[in-house]
């Protein structure tokens, strides 16, 4: 019996414990699904030693000691904005054009040419909404994005941006996400679905596309047999059973489609935007909030814990709460978080450094492609001598 198995089995015969989270920890060893009420409860009851249990053995039972990452870098055509997102430190609204940029289609390709000579297999294109950005500006540039690279993958605007650009165009989701496959989309990253439920959403992004569009472009994406990713924007104003509530709508149109293949909780972050006054939550709730996610969405195959939102200490002991992926080496180009204080003001790490910082904790560092797909297992790879990684101790964490 392996050491995550003996820890559930011990929590399972606790007789200290209350009774209901054994319960649940019967369930996880038998592999049944728990409840939206045994989801709330997992938030309101259980400690982060018990959920680190049950979400460890979830994510060892599917992956072992594997941990996922790619190499990609980031195109962030704009940061201006139609829309006006209070919890947003990155955006600009156009009256606000003097603090913002916006990159011509020319620029944009010549920052993917600036990677020509290296072995990226992702590039990762969101931004700002804006007019100029329409169905015809996408369609070209993805389409000259593969003619100049063809085996680049290309995952590209979340469903806000194609909420946008298909209503300007006077198609449906249907026929807009055929367009974009066709003009060379490989697949959706999971931004824009902060918080689903509507009495949330009023609050923080009332302009944007409602969850019911979101889950709605992700579903036609689905059908065309594309996959894609979510995220959840947590640690705001937001109660537990709105989170359960986000993730209960995930979990139901992945049991339907299956397109869905990472799930990526996105701390808030609050420098700098109009939601400032709301405190950030603890480090402690960032890994109980990964422990939840790995347990209650069983229908998703990776948890991933972006490591240049959250940090890098916080990112390698998310791996013992139930995540297996820390995205990617992601280079410089990223201003998301960094606008918003995350840890990570300049994110980029060489290869080499993320392969050591997830062999510190014990686990297996496999590059992947966009669609997990192997491309090295770096568990005995040699780099040369002349490198010598950075060390990142792990910060005491008292529950």
């Amino acid at each position: 019996m392996s050491i995550s198995s003996t820890k559930l089995q011990y929590l399972i015969q606790d007789p200290d414990l209350d009774s209901d989270l054994r319960r649940i920890a019967q369930k996880i060893a038998q592999n049944e699904r728990i409840s939206f009420e045994e989801g709330v409860m997992l938030y309101e009851k259980a400690e982060l030693a018990y959920l680190g249990v049950l979400a460890n053995y979830i994510r060892e039972q599917r992956h072992g000691n594997t941990t996922f990452f790619n190499r990609n870098f980031h195109i962030e055509p704009t940061n201006l904005c139609v829309y006006d997102c209070k919890f947003c430190s990155y955006s600009r609204l156009l009256k606000q054009k003097e603090e913002g940029w916006a990159y011509t289609m020319e620029e944009m390709l010549n920052i993917v040419k600036q990677y020509d000579e290296q072995p990226v297999t992702e590039v990762h294109i969101v931004g700002g909404v804006l007019p100029q950005y329409d169905l015809e500006f996408y369609s070209n540039l993805f389409n000259s994005i593969k003619k100049h690279r063809p085996e680049l993958h290309v995952k590209a605007l979340t469903p806000v941006e194609y909420h946008y650009i298909f209503k300007k165009a006077k198609v449906d989701y249907a026929t807009g996400m055929q367009m974009m496959k066709d003009a060379g989309l490989d697949s959706i990253p999971g931004g824009g679905a902060e918080i689903f439920h509507q009495e949330i959403r009023e609050q923080i992004a009332k302009d944007k596309c409602t969850g019911e569009q979101w889950l709605a472009i992700h579903e036609e994406w689905h059908k065309l047999g594309m996959r894609s990713n979510a995220t959840m924007l947590y640690g705001h104003i937001e109660a537990y059973w709105h989170r359960v509530d986000h993730m209960e709508q995930l979990r139901q149109l992945q049991d339907r489609t299956g397109g869905f293949q990472t799930f990526i909780p996105l701390k808030f972050r609050n420098q700098d935007n109009q939601m400032s006054h709301v405190a950030e939550v603890s480090v402690i709730e960032d890994l109980r909030n990964y422990a939840i996610a790995r347990i209650y969405l069983d229908n998703f195959d990776h948890i991933k814990s972006y490591w240049a939102m959250i940090g890098r200490n916080t990112a390698q002991l998310s791996l013992a709460f139930g995540v297996d992926d820390i995205d990617g080496t992601i280079d410089d180009t990223t201003k998301i978080y960094s606008m918003a204080g995350a840890e990570e003001q300049n994110p980029a790490m060489s290869t080499k450094e993320l392969v050591e910082l997830i062999k510190q904790v014990g686990r297996q560092p496999i590059e992947r492609d966009t669609l997990y797909s192997v491309i090295q297992d770096y568990q005995d790879f040699d780099f040369p001598e002349e490198y010598k990684p950075k060390f990142y101790p792990l910060p005491v964490i008292n529950s």
